[in-house]
């Protein structure tokens, strides 16, 4: 047998590169050809924390607007929410747990996802809940949702409380109803925090008559003329919202109502999202103090000599979610129409990048590699994710729900009304009140 060549040894054969299937360079080529879209979805990203909540930790915060949208608890429902239910395998001591009036029979769809909101809210929040509504019709709504089962057991455990109530005020009643059914849901969930019986109250009922029955019941602040319904924004930072009041609480406004409303939002940017020194603006056509109507320009006036302020000065439309600003105060006509448009954007917005894929198969391999960018898209935009608004002003903590809210905004809600139990909020506004009537006087 002849001797191994020590040269040929020693050359190594060339090494042939291994192919890639069809499949994968196909791939490979359609990704690159389409990196448009790839960062059409990061700018998405981008725009979206600035774009929208709802509210969000109303959740990031108003779309994480609330997986979710606050800061200062070691375990902050506002923050953990929103995060994709990273704050669900947190053991809630029971001893933590805050009192909260819900009123059952309150919205669209009452009282079914109202109950089953407010059974989820017990499992992830440090809760105990006072439900108020019609027994019967809760019971019922319970066994069709097959929620019968959790219901007793949250009853047994003491975290949940069914309170008996009178004819519920539907959501065409005039906001006057509250004075006629004295035993409605909403006025029994009032009287339970006017009787210290829990901290706060949630409603998705009919605005009106929620508002109604909270200067009713509960009362107005001293020195607070009119309450505001304060909406959590979302901005570019998703740990931290933006406090937009009045969002329809007072169609026509007088200066002295907006410089209350910076004041009350003030307290609340200050106390439960933890801003040392909210920057304050005023929603305007543009940014120097001439520029704006009647009612802007006189109010401008007034935040400029209130030294309780931080006030940075008019706020344009699109600085309202840059982050520039901590609360933005307006009238509640121009607020509303402020917060349904911003309700609009998450659809829109994913609308058009599903427009923009590439049809076939081709579309739906980019969808694959873009999917859990637009979950998180719809997250940070959807309404439902911040639940709720705060109504500021009143001698309570309330919290006003969207009428056609279901489990989560319920959940979110909740959340909401715990960051502000839980923060001492109502000292502050009630030395507040206390303060502006004395500065009246």
């Amino acid at each position: 047998m002849p001797p191994k060549d020590p040269d040929s040894a020693a050359t190594p054969s060339p090494r042939t590169k291994p192919r890639r299937s069809r499949a994968v360079r196909r791939l490979v080529i359609w990704y690159r050809r389409n990196a448009a879209v790839t960062s059409l979805v990061d700018t998405a990203t981008t725009s979206a924390s600035a774009a929208g909540t709802a509210a969000g930790n109303v959740a990031g915060s108003v779309g994480s607007m609330a997986g979710s949208m606050l800061q200062p608890l070691v375990f902050d429902p506002l923050r953990r929410l929103q995060g994709g239910g990273e704050g669900s395998d947190h053991t809630i001591d029971d001893r933590d747990r805050l009192w909260v009036a819900v009123d059952g029979m309150g919205g669209d769809h009452a009282p079914g996802p109202i109950l089953e909101g407010c059974l989820e809210a017990i499992e992830r929040l440090p809760l105990r809940i006072r439900f108020v509504g019609e027994t019967d019709r809760v019971l019922q709504a319970a066994a069709a949702m097959e929620l019968s089962s959790a219901l007793e057991r949250a009853i047994a455990a003491g975290t949940l409380e069914l309170v008996p109530s009178g004819a519920s005020i539907g959501m065409d009643d005039e906001a006057t109803a509250v004075r006629r059914k004295r035993d409605a849901s909403i006025n029994v969930a009032m009287d339970l925090v006017k009787k210290g019986e829990a901290l706060a109250v949630y409603s998705a009922g009919n605005s009106g008559a929620v508002m109604a029955s909270a200067i009713f019941r509960l009362g107005r602040l001293s020195g607070i003329d009119r309450p505001a319904i304060g909406a959590l924004f979302p901005t570019k930072d998703p740990g931290q919202p933006v406090l937009v009041l009045d969002v329809g609480a007072n169609m026509d406004c007088k200066p002295a109502y907006l410089h209350q409303f910076a004041l009350l939002g003030n307290i609340y940017s200050r106390d439960v999202l933890q801003v040392s020194s909210p920057r304050i603006g005023l929603l305007n056509i543009g940014e120097e103090e001439c520029k704006g109507n009647e009612l802007s320009l006189r109010t401008h006036e007034l935040l400029s000599k209130e030294t309780r302020l931080n006030f940075a000065g008019n706020c344009e439309g699109r600085d309202v979610l840059s982050g520039d600003f901590d609360v933005v105060v307006c009238d509640g006509f121009t607020g509303n129409v402020l917060l349904k448009f911003l309700e609009s954007v998450g659809s829109v917005l994913l609308d058009v990048l599903r427009a923009e894929l590439p049809r076939g198969r081709r579309g739906k391999v980019g969808s694959a590699f873009l999917r859990s960018n637009l979950r998180r898209i719809k997250k940070r935009l959807d309404h439902a994710e911040h639940g709720g608004a705060l109504l500021l002003g009143v001698n309570g903590i309330c919290v006003i729900g969207h009428g056609s809210s279901r489990a989560l905004s319920v959940l979110s809600a909740l959340r909401l009304a715990h960051s502000a139990a839980s923060h001492g909020v109502m000292d502050d506004l009630n030395a507040l009140g206390e303060s502006q009537a004395m500065v009246e006087a």
